[in-house]
């Protein structure tokens, strides 16, 4: 079976655990599948770049506390990887990971918090080479 090969552009803008994790399993399997992929994080989805804050993502932290934990223990029950091992996975396998400069500092940030693999946008090219001849453009 022949494969479809995809210049994928996926946009992350939040730092709650579900819209992190489905990014990221969207872009592994892309990745997968033989598509170039570049995953760009803005707003507050910068957070997820984060050594230390990657560790504390919530999931859904606007509903009820029991129901965040009923999602995670039934994602530790399914086996599935966690934030931190599928961003070196991504890494690993040829994914770009991107940071949106302007959002980095607003946040308290610099490249020195960034989990491995990251790298500053440049907004100066950003949109030209990656959004603009992306085959998909998804947004998380």
């Amino acid at each position: 079976m022949e494969k479809i090969v995809k210049n994928v552009s996926i946009m992350c803008f939040h730092d709650e655990l579900c819209q992190v994790y489905n990014a990221l399993m969207t872009a592994l399997s892309l990745l997968r599948e033989g598509s170039k992929v570049t995953i760009f994080f803005g707003s507050r989805g910068v957070n997820a770049l984060h050594k230390e804050k990657v560790k504390t993502l919530q999931c859904l932290p606007d509903q009820p506390k029991e129901f965040g934990e009923a999602v995670m223990r039934r994602m530790e029950e399914m086996e599935l990887p966690n934030v931190e091992d599928l961003f070196v996975m991504l890494h690993m396998e040829g994914a770009k990971l991107l940071a949106c400069p302007l959002n980095v500092p607003l946040f308290g940030m610099s490249e020195t918090n960034f989990i491995e693999g990251v790298k500053l946008a440049n907004p100066a090219t950003y949109y030209k080479e990656v959004v603009i001849m992306a085959d998909m453009n998804l947004t998380f």
